[in-house]
C-alpha cells in the first residue's frame, strides 16, 4: 500500500471532563493538525481521511485473562498455576517487566476508568469506519489502527525512562527527542534561551514554543503511526494478538529501561 497522501494521527483520550488532544503528521513529518476536541470532533477528523494510520493512547480491549493461563505463563517462565501478574494483560506485563510503568486494564469494562472506556469507544467507532489493526510483518491497510503507550514510546526513543511528563524538564526532554527524530516542530532549547533573570523574578516564563504534555503524547503517537507505514523496520509490538498489541517506535526493545 502506498501512503503518499496519508496522514499519521495520534489520539490522547480523556474521560470527557476536558477535550482530548490529537496530532496529525504528513509524510514529511510536518504538522497537519495539533488540536483538541471532544470525542465527536476527533472522530469526524479521522473519518474524513481516506488513507491514515491512527494511533490511540489507550487499551484496545479489556483484560482477557491470558496471563492467568498456564501456556502463557510458561512462555515467560512463570509458575503455571501461580497468580503473579495474572491480573495484567500480556502487553502490559511485557512493558512492566522492562521497568516501563503503565496502567492495568481490568476484565470488566464497567470497572475500567472513564478514559479507558472512552478509548474502547474510539476503537469501536473506528473499526466501524473500516480501520483495521496492524500486525508487524503485514502490509498496513489504507485505514490502519494501532495501540500505543506514549510513556513507553518516549522510553524506547530515549533508551531510558523519561522524566516526569508534567514537569518543565519532562516536557523539554520529550519535545527535544521528537525534534531530533525529524518532526517539524519548534526546537525546545530555543525556549530556554528566552528565559531571563527578569522573567524568573516576575514569575513569567515565555514558553510559547513548548508543547503541553498531552500534546506531546499525541505527537509521539502520531510519529509511531508514521513509522508503521514508512519505516516498519523501526517498530516492534508487544502483547498477544488475541488480547491486544502495543506498538513501539523501535526495531528492538532493551531488556530493562533504567
Amino acid at each position: 500500500m502506498l501512503f503518499s497522501d496519508a496522514l499519521y494521527v495520534g489520539i490522547d483520550p480523556t474521560a470527557g471532563s476536558r477535550p482530548m488532544h490529537y496530532a496529525a503528521l504528513d509524510g514529511d513529518l510536518r504538522l497537519a493538525a495539533l488540536e483538541s476536541a471532544d470525542l465527536e470532533g476527533v472522530l469526524a477528523f479521522v473519518a474524513g481521511l481516506e488513507q491514515a494510520v491512527v494511533a490511540i493512547d489507550a487499551p484496545q480491549s479489556p483484560n482477557r485473562g491470558l496471563m492467568a493461563t498456564p501456556d502463557v505463563r510458561r512462555r515467560y517462565n512463570l509458575r503455571p498455576n501461580g497468580r503473579t501478574w495474572s491480573g495484567w494483560k500480556v502487553c502490559e506485563y511485557e512493558l512492566r517487566r522492562r521497568n516501563i510503568r503503565l496502567y492495568r486494564t481490568p476484565a470488566d469494562v464497567q470497572a475500567a476508568p472513564r478514559w479507558m472506556q472512552t478509548g474502547f469507544t474510539i476503537y469501536r467507532r473506528l473499526r466501524s469506519l473500516g480501520y483495521r489493526f496492524y500486525e508487524r510483518g503485514q502490509e498496513p491497510a489504507s485505514r490502519t489502527l494501532i495501540e500505543v503507550h506514549p510513556h513507553g514510546c518516549f522510553a524506547v526513543l530515549l533508551g531510558h525512562r523519561p522524566l516526569l511528563k508534567g514537569t518543565l524538564e519532562g516536557r523539554l526532554q520529550r519535545q527535544l527527542v521528537l525534534y531530533r527524530e525529524g518532526l517539524d516542530i519548534p526546537n525546545p532549547m530555543l525556549a530556554l534561551e528566552e528565559i531571563t533573570p527578569h522573567h524568573l523574578l516576575r514569575g513569567h516564563l515565555p514558553l510559547e514554543g513548548l508543547y503541553q504534555h498531552d500534546q506531546l503524547d499525541a505527537l509521539v503517537a502520531a510519529y509511531t503511526a508514521y513509522l508503521v507505514a514508512v519505516k516498519p523496520e523501526q517498530v516492534c509490538q508487544v502483547g498477544d494478538r488475541e488480547e491486544g498489541l502495543i506498538t513501539l517506535p523501535a526495531g528492538e526493545l532493551k531488556d530493562f529501561y533504567k
